[in-house]
C-alpha cells in the first residue's frame, strides 16, 4: 500500500471521527442544528474517501510469477532439524521476509538457511 493511500485512510478516519462528534454534539443541551449538517457532511466525505481509495484503478491487477526451471532438478526431502520428521511445503511460512519452518511433530520453529553450493 502506498504512502498516499495510508495518509488518505488516516484523513478519512479523522474526518469520520469529527463528523460523529459534531452529530453527537448536535443532540446535546447546547447543540446547534448546523452541527448536525456539518457532521453528516463530514461522515459522508470520510466514507466517500474510503470508497475512492479502495477502488482498483484500471490496469491494476494482481501479478503472479511462475518460475520454470531448465534441465532436471532434483528436490531433496525436508526434515526437521530437531526430531528428523518429514516436512512438507505447508509447514514453511514467510515471517518478516525469512522462511520459517514449524514442525508439527515436535513443535519447534526455526529459520531456514541455505548452505552455499561451493
Amino acid at each position: 500500500m502506498s504512502a498516499g493511500k495510508i495518509i488518505g485512510y488516516i484523513f478519512a478516519a479523522i474526518t469520520i471521527f469529527f463528523g460523529v462528534i459534531f452529530v453527537w454534539g448536535a443532540f446535546g443541551s447546547e447543540g446547534q442544528p448546523a452541527w448536525l449538517i456539518i457532521g453528516g457532511i463530514s461522515v459522508v466525505i470520510g466514507f466517500g474517501l474510503i470508497w475512492f481509495l479502495g477502488r482498483k484503478k484500471p490496469g491494476e491487477e494482481e501479478v503472479k510469477v511462475q518460475i520454470d526451471l531448465s534441465g532436471d532438478v532434483n528436490l531433496d526431502t525436508l526434515t526437521c532439524q530437531s526430531c528428523g520428521g518429514q516436512l512438507s511445503p505447508d509447514h514453511i511460512a514467510m515471517v518478516a521476509g525469512a522462511p520459517v519452518v514449524s514442525c508439527p511433530f515436535c513443535g519447534t520453529s526455526y529459520q531456514l538457511t541455505e548452505e552455499p553450493k561451493w
